[in-house]
């Protein structure tokens, strides 16, 4: 017979496991010694604290399911329990029962986290949904659309619900976003027949363009030209395809006429160059008039320069404002020296300036007299009322004495 701490080989050759529960028998052995009995099934328990080892492994560092590590933990167990190995085999249960234990609290902690899962999933999808109803009224077509496909993509990965809620929200996602797709395609409908009738509006005024580009009714045709770009900008695009070529066709009968137009207008411009000349030399001519000395001297000098400067014609648009602006300052020179004259000369006006100074004179000592006599009675208070009276009655006094002024004293 031959034994070691955890097993023996009696001398029929049943080989013994030792227990808690006492000795079980492992199997029997006939084809070699004790010892090479005892080897083989110390084998064979070697082999299970290898598979434990393991299994507490992929329990530890990977995500095997509890199930899975279940079934492997029932597999390892029943072969503990057949006793086929010479070992510490309550060694070996006990880790597979801590084992049990470990699965049982990853399984909890999983339940938890899918349950966070879920909840934040829930959460993320009713965000969506809420985004997805609001960019369903958006008349921002491009952006809001390319938004919602987005958001799909963002849907298809999160995690799923349940079936309900999961159906539920994405009935009002689908719904969202064909609300959408239905306004979209109205608003595009639409436009599609806007631009149509612009089309047609815009065919009309190529045909009346081209049919004015040989005018030589130069002010009248220009004008009809800018009624006819009025009425283009306000017909809106038609389709890009028919909008250029309409407008190569409506710019090109305008460029014909406006050319024609320029040829003859570049003559005029030649001779408007020369009459700008003349009037320039006038427009310095009557600036020597200023500061003004001898008004009626002024007066008929600038008369005799005003009908040369009628004779000569017109000057290039864009210079005119200048010029006739050098004349215009003159003439205001001799207007505000023939008011001065006036006011300086009118004695009716020099009277009334006269009587409203002495007015305001006898006012202003009046109420001197007053506040002197108030201050001597001790009324302090009627006094000062008095004295702001006085100083509004005094400024307008100054100003009457400087409009006197203006009349020569």
């Amino acid at each position: 017979m031959s034994s070691d701490p955890w097993g023996r080989v009696d001398e029929t050759g049943t080989v013994y496991v030792r227990t808690a529960e006492g000795e079980k028998v492992v199997g029997s052995w006939q084809a070699g010694t004790p010892e090479e009995a005892l080897a083989y099934f110390e084998r064979k328990y070697e082999g299970l604290v290898v598979e434990i080892g393991l299994l507490e492994r992929r329990v530890r560092t990977t995500d095997l399911s509890a199930k899975d590590a279940q079934t492997a933990i029932d597999h390892l167990r029943t072969q503990v329990e057949e006793h086929h190995a010479v070992g510490d085999l309550d060694a070996l249960r006990v880790r597979l029962d801590k084992l049990v234990a470990t699965v049982d609290s990853r399984r909890e902690e999983r339940k938890v986290q899918k349950a966070k899962q879920t909840d934040e999933a829930r959460a993320a999808k009713d965000a969506l949904v809420a985004e997805a109803e609001q960019l369903a009224q958006s008349d921002q077509w491009r952006s809001a659309g390319e938004r919602l496909r987005a958001l799909v993509d963002t849907w298809k990965g999160l995690p799923r619900l349940d079936r309900k809620s999961d159906d539920e929200l994405w009935h009002r996602f689908s719904h969202a976003r064909s609300a959408f797709s239905k306004r979209r395609k109205a608003h595009f409908a639409s436009l599609d027949a806007q631009r149509e009738d612009a089309r047609k509006v815009k065919e009309k005024l190529v045909a009346e363009a081209e049919s004015l580009s040989k005018s030589t009714d130069w002010g009248p045709t220009a004008a009809r030209y800018r009624e006819l770009m009025a009425d283009w900008k306000a017909a809106g695009r038609a389709q890009r395809e028919s909008e250029d070529d309409l407008w190569n066709r409506f710019r090109g009968a305008q460029d014909v006429f406006f050319a024609a137009r320029g040829e003859v207008f570049a003559e005029r411009d030649a001779e408007q160059v020369e009459n700008l000349k003349l009037k320039e030399e006038l427009a310095e001519e009557a600036e020597k008039l200023v500061p003004i000395t001898d008004l009626k001297a002024a007066r008929a000098a600038f008369r005799s320069l005003n009908e040369r400067w009628e004779g000569i014609g017109h000057v290039p648009r864009d210079a005119r404002p200048k010029v006739e602006g050098r004349m215009h300052t003159v003439e205001r020179a001799i207007q505000e020296a023939e008011e001065g004259e006036w006011r300086r000369t009118n004695p009716e006006a020099r009277a009334r300036a006269a009587g409203l100074t002495g007015q305001l004179q006898a006012a202003v000592d009046k109420l001197r007299e007053q506040i002197d006599a108030a201050r001597a009675a001790g009324n302090n208070a009627k006094a000062d009322k008095l004295a702001r009276e006085l100083e509004g009655r005094q400024a307008l006094l100054d100003q009457a004495l400087k409009g006197l002024e203006e009349f020569g004293g």
